[in-house]
């Protein structure tokens, strides 16, 4: 005798809630149609369902470890297979109605909901978009407002996105008859199987104009010329995305619009190398200036000019930090706070020395 609460995976104590999650998980699982399926796992599976998800023939398997005639089997459609019930039967096509109800969850699973669906208009939302915007490193450092012109589906300005014309009307879509939406057969494994989808002549719409738009052809929308304005902030990094809600492609007949995404290109410079919101610059100065210690002008990114003095001891293979003169912190709700400049100083000798620079020197280095 076959062990229905083993196939099913379940307890003797199990719930008929437990009973029907575990047969649909198994159902599923073992399909013939699926990849990886057994067909005759999925028999075996249904045939322990049909027993436990009954009253009655779970109550007389539980005492007699037999459901009776016609207790166990294969769902209507299935009478080419050479299954057996749980009596050693040859199928007889018993199926209760209790049964039909969750093997039609099944089939709404496995064939996407597609039976029970109700149409919808298939109106396409427009795509979105993406383009390149390209700044310099010292518009990145300030921040600027920047205004781009791209070519992309706009909603038709006669028919206001209606695709047609209003002044015509509509009248009843003779595909569908008004329902918006139309009914298919298909032969499937299990027997005909019906299909309700939108109407293709009217959309969903359940009508159909009487004239169409002449500019756009009916579609509520044409190609044309868009400019959208976009407020970049101080501090953006190379890479980073700003998105500006439905300015991407106008949606067909005056459905949603696209979202436009706006990719900062940050121009590279040969004056600095930039890692976040920190600064790397280099800077010659000669013997003297490193030996006395003057102050060195530099200049912002901006154009502001500071000064730097070289502090005594400073190793010229590194870099020198000036605190606070990077680029302004993206996102930072202070305007002040900024990265760090670092200089990387390029010592510069002279050609040549005349004999009293030598004797200079000379003295120095005694001095020293």
């Amino acid at each position: 005798m076959k062990d229905y609460y083993s196939v099913l995976g379940v307890s003797r104590e199990a719930s008929e809630e437990d009973i029907k999650k575990a047969y649909r998980k198994l159902a599923h699982q073992f399909h013939p149609d699926k990849a990886g399926g057994n067909e005759s796992k999925f028999k075996e599976v249904n045939e322990a369902y049909q027993v436990l998800s009954n009253k009655d023939k779970r109550s007389q398997y539980d005492r007699f470890g037999s459901a009776g005639a016609g207790g166990g089997g294969v769902p209507p459609g299935w009478e080419g297979f050479s299954g057996f019930g749980a009596q050693g039967q040859q199928w007889n096509g018993n199926f209760g109605a209790e049964d039909l109800g969750d093997l039609s969850d099944i089939f709404e699973q496995f064939f996407g909901g597609q039976a029970a669906a109700r149409a919808r208009p298939t109106y396409t939302r427009g795509s979105d978009i993406e383009i390149h915007a390209e700044i310099t490193l010292e518009e990145a450092f300030k921040g600027l407002s920047k205004t781009l012109h791209y070519q992309t589906y706009a909603e038709c300005a006669h028919c206001a996105g209606l695709g047609y014309e209003k002044s015509k009307g509509t009248k009843k879509c003779a595909k569908c008859q008004g329902k918006g939406e139309i009914r298919e057969e298909r032969q499937t494994f299990f027997g005909k199987f019906a299909q309700v989808r939108a109407c293709p002549d009217c959309h969903g719409r359940g009508e159909v104009p009487n004239e169409k738009c002449h500019e756009c052809k009916g579609t509520g929308r044409v190609v044309k010329q868009r400019e959208a304005k976009v407020e970049i902030a101080p501090g953006i990094e190379d890479g980073q995305i700003i998105k500006l809600a439905g300015y991407g492609e106008a949606g067909e007949f005056g459905s949603g619009s696209g979202d436009l995404y706006v990719v900062v290109r940050v121009k590279p410079t040969a004056k600095y190398e930039r890692r976040k919101a920190d600064l790397i610059t280099e800077k010659d100065i000669s013997i003297a200036e490193l030996l006395l210690g003057n102050d060195i002008t530099m200049h912002d990114v901006d154009g502001t000019v500071f000064q730097v003095r070289i502090p005594g001891g400073f190793n010229v293979r590194e870099a020198l930090k000036v605190t606070g003169r990077g680029m302004p912190r993206f996102g930072s709700f202070s305007s002040s706070s900024r990265g760090d400049l670092y200089i990387r100083f390029n010592l510069k000798t002279p050609k040549s020395v005349s004999s009293k620079a030598k004797k200079l020197l000379e003295d120095l280095d005694k001095e020293i």
